[in-house]
């Protein structure tokens, strides 16, 4: 699904404006969004997405392995900026880039890109990298990560973590087992600067400033929270619901692997309560490619977004059901091993619009199981802003958050974590 929309009118091209560039690189689209700051505060202009269709085959990994092949990703990425109005590129003075937060792709110092002419200046394509192996990425086995070093950190490792998967790499090519520090970037303040383009691209002129990569869940919530009563619901291929801690709130010296919650670092030396679930978004893309191969297997070909249109509408006719699906198809971080489930299951409950109710249902019962209601209740929560592709497109799964978290629920647009990462460039200068 493309999407272009511009908002409002054209703040961009007043002279004297402030314009920053917001890019999202998501697991299955990328998302960019102009931001400006006006009188008024900040104003999304233009806002642009595109799937990357960008899943690779992982042989070294096998079936566990979760790669996306880079040039897909950074075609996407083109597009995404070819849509954007020219005068619009030429006022940005800053990029913000935020993207999946735990994988981790390699390329030769010096190599990893190459920057060509085009009809708007230059463009870059990815050069010597290898795939990008993802936060879904499930080649790590418990076993091997209870092999590895334990963390000098809250935050427990899981599969997929960067550091994990380098780790994989060195215990299966012989190497020496020693970590690769030197491959470890330095953290920075968000809103650091990392650096400047070195060329003009797609009309964004040469020495615009690229700010440090931020984590996309972080800058989804900076996109829409602004008090600190309230929560974020994120759902996009996973799934995140948050609350913010209170001021000064340390984490635990040790991780605990078994927790639901976890505590990330946000802006500002504060921290945020998270119930990080790896089963959002991908969950229904898992049972719409379902499906369509059953479909494919029938010797109908049918194309997957009507399925997914169609099983949407089918759930929205069908209010409730007993049908009880544990969607948990990823596992979780805090238990590896739990598969997916159906129960109560009917004769008369089999319809697509009661197995898609129940699914959408499952999604966020189990998000509640890791972060209940009663806990928002304590932390003082009032509100729910929601955020996330998944979650935007689902008229679904909006009826069941709001029939599991009786709060006033304020849906945002898909592109929040693109918005995010944007304003921060805006608001730390």
């Amino acid at each position: 699904m493309a999407d272009n929309q511009a908002i409002g009118l054209s703040p961009c091209a007043a002279p004297g404006t402030v314009c920053v560039l917001g890019i999202d690189l998501g697991t299955t689209s990328v998302k960019a969004a102009l931001v400006v700051e006006t009188a008024q505060g900040q104003i999304v202009t233009q806002s642009c997405s595109r799937e990357t269709q960008a899943q690779a085959d992982s042989p070294a990994a096998g079936a566990q392995g979760m790669e996306q092949d880079v040039q897909k990703i950074i075609k996407a990425l083109n597009e995404c900026l070819a849509a954007f109005p020219q005068e619009h590129l030429q006022r940005v003075s800053r990029i913000g880039i935020s993207g999946q937060m735990h994988g981790v792709v390699f390329w030769k110092t010096n190599q990893g890109c190459k920057w060509a002419k085009s009809g708007t200046g230059h463009t870059f394509q990815p050069g010597e990298v290898s795939h990008l192996i993802t936060w879904q990425d499930g080649r790590c086995s418990s076993s091997f990560l209870s092999s590895l070093p334990q963390p000098q950190s809250h935050l427990s490792v899981a599969t997929g973590f960067g550091c994990a998967t380098i780790y994989w790499y060195l215990k299966n090519s012989l190497r020496e087992s020693g970590f690769p520090l030197d491959l470890l970037p330095e953290v920075g303040d968000p809103g650091d600067i990392a650096g400047r383009m070195p060329h003009d691209w797609h009309g964004i002129p040469k020495g615009a400033e690229v700010g440090i990569a931020l984590g996309d869940f972080q800058c989804s919530v900076y996109s829409c929270m602004t008090e600190r009563t309230d929560a974020v619901l994120n759902i996009s291929t996973s799934a995140q619901l948050t609350v913010p801690m209170p001021l000064g709130f340390q984490p635990p010296e040790t991780p605990d692997s078994l927790s639901a919650v976890a505590y990330f670092p946000y802006f500002d030396g504060n921290y945020l309560a998270v119930a990080a679930s790896l089963n959002g978004g991908n969950v229904l893309a898992t049972f719409v490619d379902m499906l369509a191969c059953w479909m494919a297997e029938l010797g109908y070909d049918v194309l997957e977004s009507r399925v997914y249109t169609q099983m949407i509408n089918a759930a929205l006719a069908q209010n409730a059901t007993r049908l009880s699906i544990c969607p948990t198809v990823f596992g979780e971080r805090h238990m590896p091993e739990q598969l997916a489930s159906v129960t109560s299951i009917a004769a008369s409950e089999l319809s697509l619009g009661h197995v898609t109710r129940a699914l959408c249902h499952g999604i966020i019962q189990n998000l509640h199981s890791m972060l209940p209601f009663q806990h928002l209740k304590e932390a003082g929560v009032k509100r729910i802003l929601g955020s996330g592709s998944a979650l935007s497109r689902n008229e679904v799964l909006k009826q069941e958050v709001e029939k599991t978290f009786p709060l006033p629920v304020i849906y945002g647009k898909d592109v929040d974590a693109a918005v995010g990462a944007a304003m921060v460039m805006l608001h730390r200068r």
